[in-house]
């Protein structure tokens, strides 16, 4: 199954081209390495006007399956991409957040500081990331494994029943 992903950077200083975005180049290679695709890709400022009318545009898009965020989940004030999910989106997909949490506390006690949150917009699934190419990465393998399965389950497609069942 092919997965199609937006990638979507909160950023005040690469929106102003003053620094490069590393995290989502970094992010768009392990989403390819897996042969899904990226379909978008776009810098933003922390802006929560900004940010929820781009996740509002893309998850009205047919072509993604899956926005993924990068920054703006910590303590700064301009920290406000989890706002901006929330604002969106029509269902929280706690268990995501949660995992990723989870295991990022293995790596490092700042992981209780992610505001990170997971959810669904109509049949396009929004997962926020931490702004670090490394923590980005190592958040996206976490729930790797599952995507394939949440998208099948948004799509409605009949092959998600079968992975219910034992083998």
């Amino acid at each position: 199954m092919t997965l199609r992903f937006g990638i979507l950077t909160a950023s005040d200083r690469s929106a102003r081209d003053e620094r490069p975005d590393v995290s989502g180049p970094a992010l768009a290679e392990a989403v390819t390495s897996r042969g899904w695709e990226v379909v978008c890709r776009e810098i933003v400022p922390d802006d929560l006007t900004v940010l929820r009318e781009t996740l509002l545009d893309w998850a009205g898009r047919c072509d993604l399956d899956i926005i993924l965020t990068i920054g703006g989940t910590g303590f700064a004030p301009r920290d406000v991409t989890p706002e901006a999910t929330l604002a969106v989106i029509d269902r929280l997909a706690p268990g995501l957040a949660e995992a990723m949490r989870a295991a990022s506390l293995q790596v490092t006690p700042h992981a209780m500081l992610s505001r990170a949150v997971a959810g669904i917009r109509g049949r396009v699934l929004i997962i926020n990331l931490p702004g670090s190419p490394k923590a980005a990465v190592e958040n996206f393998q976490v729930v790797l494994p599952v995507l394939p399965h949440a998208v099948e389950l948004l799509r409605e497609d009949p092959a998600a029943e079968a992975h219910h069942t034992k083998s």
